[in-house]
């Protein structure tokens, strides 16, 4: 089962929000709609920020197609619609609005590298690699055209094309791109900058996800104590900051360490933007997943539902952030056994997955091969490996056929023909997924200790004890490694 956990990465993105000297009594209106539109924003409050934005727009248009502050508007009313969630609404905009940039100063204006960055986001989102890579290379190579290779619009660049490398699974790539910004943010503001913060928090996210836990934890520490004293022990980012260390000490088992960075992450998040603001949410989730992995299922549950309740009201029901809460919440449900209540949580959560994202995302293959699980465990198997099998399908076609889900999805597969029996079928899928796991994730990381467990359970039902002890051995190496300080 893979839960889908909120992992927030201080990703970098360049949003044009800074409206034009007004010099007319309409564009100190335009101004007002801006900044007022954008304080709502920032607080939540969509359905204000949306009418504010709304009329922005209204007024922009009047200043002439190639007017600056047209784009500016477009461009914000986008990523309004791209926090709720509302893709095919954002695009254009993000469209209309680079079109009138590259117009009005021509492609290879930072301005355009700005929003070539934004509709690359969006893109990147909805799983859309091969529409995002161009443009992310093609703002990079803008930035530093006119910027030169050190500044810090640059390392923005660099940083967020390495979080699409990150996110298709290519850590190589990612790498030493996170490392450069890291290091032009360093010169150019100062070792204790915020912006030298995100950058560590991301490289910490890339040791993390391939279970090198040792690099990533100082690096966490590190932003986390630059976060504090720059802007102080209650401010949001701080927030983020305390969730992804205890993210790491989650994944690592280290719960006791986990729940209270948790719990301060919320109360700040709580303090700060009220009981009812997303990020609230995303704490809640993450606490939730705490207490389930635990087995505290009486403590997760209303942390999950109230997670759910607050992207419910905030962005509405069919919500990407939704489809994760109710994935979660099955999840929960499906360890208990409760099936009944499981099923059509996960099946919801699904159709909202299309919906938002289409049927080839990698969000859409998560969900399925929760729902192929639950099949599994009820000994349905005639349901369950279909389900699998567009998983897996998707996985190979969205991230590539040596990405880690892609070993998680064969893994899973081979669990169900393992369970029937049919051994022939099972052997070369956890074969290929131990090979991807052990390149995309060092021979070290807990997920190879997991393919070598049940390859072993395959080995010794074929009689080949011999071989099933040298990889369990194996993987208690690992689990040993993993649990030493």
């Amino acid at each position: 089962m893979k839960p889908c956990t909120i992992y927030p990465l201080a990703v970098l993105a360049l949003l044009c929000t800074t409206p034009a000297a007004p010099c007319l009594a309409q564009a100190t209106l335009w101004d007002g709609y801006i900044a007022d539109g954008k304080q709502a924003k920032d607080h939540g409050q969509y359905a204000k920020a949306l009418k504010l934005y709304t009329l922005a727009l209204e007024e922009a248009e009047k200043f002439g197609l190639t007017d600056p502050r047209l784009a500016i508007s477009l461009n914000n009313l986008a990523e309004l619609y791209y926090t709720q969630g509302d893709y095919a609404n954002a695009e254009p905009l993000y469209k209309r609005s680079l079109a009138i940039k590259e117009k009005a100063h021509g492609r290879d204006h930072p301005s355009v590298a700005t929003n070539l960055n934004n509709l690359a986001e969006l893109y990147r989102m909805q799983g859309d690699y091969a529409k995002a890579e161009p443009l992310y290379k093609r703002s990079l190579v803008i930035w530093e055209k006119a910027l030169g290779p050190d500044h810090p619009n640059v390392a923005t660049s660099l940083n967020n094309q390495a979080e699409l490398y990150r996110t298709q699974g290519d850590y190589a790539k990612a790498e030493p791109l996170y490392k450069r910004s890291l290091a032009i943010s360093e010169k150019a503001l100062g070792p204790d900058h915020p912006n030298v913060a995100a950058s560590l928090n991301n490289l910490a996210e890339l040791y993390r996800t391939q279970g090198d836990y040792a690099k990533a934890e100082p690096l966490y520490k590190r932003s986390l104590a630059i976060w504090e004293k720059a802007l102080g022990p209650d401010h949001p980012s701080v927030g983020t900051s305390l969730n992804n260390l205890a993210m790491l000490y989650n994944t690592q088992g280290d719960y006791a360490k986990a729940e209270p960075l948790y719990k301060r992450s919320l109360a700040i998040f709580e303090k700060a933007f009220g009981p009812d603001h997303q990020d609230v949410a995303m704490s809640l989730n993450n606490l939730a997943e705490t207490y389930r992995t635990q087995g505290d299922y009486a403590k997760a549950e209303p942390l999950y539902k109230r997670s759910m309740a607050i992207w419910e009201k905030a962005l509405g029901h069919d919500h990407p952030n939704v489809a994760t809460s109710l994935n979660n919440l099955a999840l929960l449900y499906d360890e208990q056994g409760d099936y009944a209540k499981a099923e059509p949580l996960y099946k919801r959560s699904l159709a909202i997955y299309e919906k938002a994202f289409g049927p080839d995302h990698p969000d859409v293959a998560s969900t399925l091969n929760n729902l192929a699980g639950l099949y599994k465990t009820q000994g349905e198997y005639t349901k369950a490996e279909p389900l699998h099998k567009r998983s897996l399908a998707i996985y190979e076609k969205a991230l590539g056929p040596d990405h880690p889900d892609v070993a998680t999805s064969l893994n899973n597969l081979a669990g169900l023909y393992n369970t029937q029996g049919d051994y022939t079928k099972a052997e070369p899928l956890y074969k290929r997924s131990l090979a991807i796991r052990e390149k995309a994730l060092g021979p070290d990381h807990p997920d190879v200790a997991s393919t070598l467990e049940n390859y072993a359970v395959l080995l010794e039902e074929t009689k080949r004890q011999a071989e099933a002890d040298k990889l369990k051995e194996r993987a208690a190496k690992i689990r040993k490694g993993k649990s030493e300080p």
